[in-house]
């Protein structure tokens, strides 16, 4: 916690790292670990997106963040389906926390952070690099590779694994 500019009135840094994580990969694991050290509160909310058809229900995602997140007590885990900048202000938080992998990533990130801006002022978004060895990683490749019964164990944890695993039956090929 930290005092604001009236004296000793204590405020807490809230982040919110919205997404789909559908399903959470050991990237977004590498984001959270990272911005939990940052911020005071990490809220992680799964986006409730009805334009897509997810693997997984918002439901069956928010309980596997949750279980690969117990051991950060200063991470909540939530949902939501409304505009972020709503949702923000429901949560009191000002600060978006996303990834980016790769430059790829940047163009349309700037542009979801502008346009937040835009419609709020007082929101910030804080981009955070992957770390190297999960610039290549997003869930689309990590369920392509699960549906054709592919190695996942070094994308994601080994909960979201079994899930995997329960959607698209089991057994591995290996290289």
């Amino acid at each position: 916690m930290h005092t604001s500019d009236q004296g000793n009135v204590p405020f807490v840094r809230v982040a919110v790292y919205p997404g789909s994580f559908d399903p959470v990969t050991n990237g977004h694991l590498d984001i959270i670990h990272r911005a939990s050290k940052v911020f005071d509160k990490l809220v992680v909310a799964v986006l409730n997106n009805t334009s897509k058809n997810p693997l997984f229900s918002v439901e069956e995602r928010v309980g596997l963040l949750r279980e690969v997140t117990r051991d950060l007590p200063n991470v909540e885990i939530d949902s939501f389906r409304d505009l972020l900048i709503n949702y923000m202000k429901k949560k009191n938080a000002h600060l978006i926390v996303r990834g980016l992998r790769a430059v790829s990533d940047f163009e349309y990130e700037l542009q979801l952070a502008s346009t937040n801006r835009k419609l709020c002022e007082d929101i910030e978004t804080f981009f955070m690099t992957s770390t190297p060895q999960y610039s290549y990683l997003s869930s689309s490749i990590v369920k392509e590779i699960a549906r054709f019964h592919g190695p996942v164990s070094d994308l994601v944890p080994p909960e979201v694994e079994q899930a995997l695993r329960g959607k698209y039956g089991t057994g591995t090929t290996e290289c």
